[in-house]
């Protein structure tokens, strides 16, 4: 059995027996079996997937209760849920045009056509994180279904409650939801046909050397240590807001929380003061989860690194102008919004991946001197540039090696998933999983190449035609 924390108590008041080898076998032999008949009617799976929907709808109220338990916080959990719905419509309603294979064309050669297909992966797998539980289990997973692919999901062992209220809208669905720790998502990584993985880096090197080993296609969404870029032209309150949120929203544990700040030196005092007034104002979610905006650190682990990162900026100068300590209260660990100056790359906060609701700020001699600095990372997941223009921002935004840019704002591809999207650096590998790629990439593409000439190829054998 596998013990489960809640977060806001400290104590252990779930636990789940992981599927044993020879149960995700079947599990997974069941779910390729469903796949040809789903896969071949697009409208039916439309149909399905909304009839899901609909499902999840009147299982909100249990479906949030889950998540509130697996996490501490309310206002994100109810986000998750809300999410998945718009989600399906929103696959739905892309996949008629996305699916749908273009009209034969002629080849470069006038005496052959080329018509193209796309062909389902029969089982797609997807192992997700616990800091948004229920939604990064099924951001794949539903174009992944649209697409005409089973998906077998494993979500993380420190928040699955999710999962049994979950259960209960699946249907007819070819999609299952098995509960276990990394033995368990190693086993899945043997049985499917293409990967898709949310986690720490570490973990994605793993994964992705496995299925590499399996020549299976494997998307990997990683870590992240987002900057943003505040340009001396930039509207100083409106930054401040936007950062602060995009900094400590879910108490700052997300892949593509802002992790760093740069202020041009013009703007820097003003900025920070904004910043640190604001942040003054973001209330620890205690003691129940609807008391406040932050909740508490969910995954036990994290504990040791967020307050190792603060002591490693301590002792090389950094100062907290607002939070700056760990504390536990009824049990749960909790760190109000904090706000670091004095700091430079040498400390860990300002270079390693924190996953906590801090925002260390650093001044910058100009826009290129925020640029290099920005791009001084092994990471490379989005950022944010806030200028007076959004022309300007664009500019500087083109000279950060980061797949996603959020022009005077923060953090926004939580929310607009439309804009496709790579990785850079060691921020992950593999197709988009936003825009029209993100339902593409679960589809071999199949060429037919057709002679429209009764005639001989004018290459073969002479004396053979």
């Amino acid at each position: 059995m596998i013990e489960v924390r809640n977060p806001r108590t400290g104590e252990n008041d779930y636990a789940f027996e992981p599927p044993s080898p020879g149960e995700l076998e079947t599990i997974a032999a069941g779910l390729r079996s469903r796949q040809e008949p789903w896969t071949a009617d697009l409208p039916a799976r439309v149909a399905a997937l909304q009839a899901w929907k609909s499902r999840i709808e009147a299982t909100r109220a249990d479906l949030v209760a889950a998540i509130v338990h697996d996490t501490g916080r309310l206002a994100e959990s109810e986000l998750e849920v809300d999410a998945i719905l718009r989600s399906i419509d929103r696959w739905c309603g892309l996949a008629p045009d996305l699916l749908a294979d273009p009209e034969p064309k002629k080849a470069s050669i006038p005496i052959f056509s080329v018509r193209q297909s796309q062909r389902a992966y029969p089982l797609v797998g997807v192992i997700s994180p616990w800091n948004f539980p229920l939604l990064l289990s099924l951001i794949d997973a539903i174009p992944a279904l649209v697409a005409g692919c089973s998906v077998i999901v494993k979500p993380s062992e420190i928040a699955p409650r999710f999962v049994e209220p979950l259960r209960g809208t699946l249907g007819d669905l070819p999609l299952a939801y098995v509960q276990g720790a990394g033995e368990t998502g190693s086993g899945i990584v043997e049985l499917v046909d293409c990967l898709c993985f949310t986690g720490s880096v570490a973990t994605g090197r793993a994964v992705g050397g496995q299925a590499a080993k399996r020549f299976i296609p494997a998307f990997l969404e990683l870590g992240g240590k987002d900057p943003a870029v505040v340009l001396a032209s930039a509207d100083l309150d409106r930054a401040a807001s936007a950062v602060l949120w995009g900094g400590t929203a879910n108490a700052g544990q997300s892949c593509l929380s802002i992790e760093r700040v740069y202020v041009e030196e013009p703007a820097y005092q003003e900025f920070l003061d904004r910043l640190v007034d604001k942040a003054r104002g973001v209330r620890l979610a205690t003691p129940g989860p609807a008391d406040g905006e932050l909740g508490p650190i969910i995954a036990a682990k994290q504990v040791p690194v967020i307050a190792g990162h603060l002591a490693d900026a301590a002792a090389k100068g950094a100062k907290a102008l607002t939070g700056g300590e760990v504390e536990t209260i009824d049990g749960g660990s909790f760190l109000r919004a904090t706000v670091l100056t004095g700091v430079d790359h040498g400390m860990d906060v300002m270079t390693q991946e924190t996953f906590g609701p801090i925002l260390p700020v650093m001044p910058a001699a100009d826009a290129a001197d925020a640029i290099r600095l920005a791009n001084d990372t092994t990471f490379g997941l989005s950022a944010a540039v806030f200028a007076g223009t959004a022309e300007e921002a664009i500019e500087a935004g083109s000279r950060i090696r980061a797949g996603a840019i959020s022009v005077n704002d923060a953090a926004l591809t939580a929310l607009i998933h439309d804009g496709e999207k790579n990785s850079f650096n060691f921020s992950g590998l593999g197709g988009s999983r936003m825009g029209p790629a993100a339902l593409r990439r679960f589809g071999r593409r199949q060429a037919f190449i057709i002679a429209d000439s009764p005639a001989p190829d004018p290459w073969w054998y002479p004396h053979l035609r």
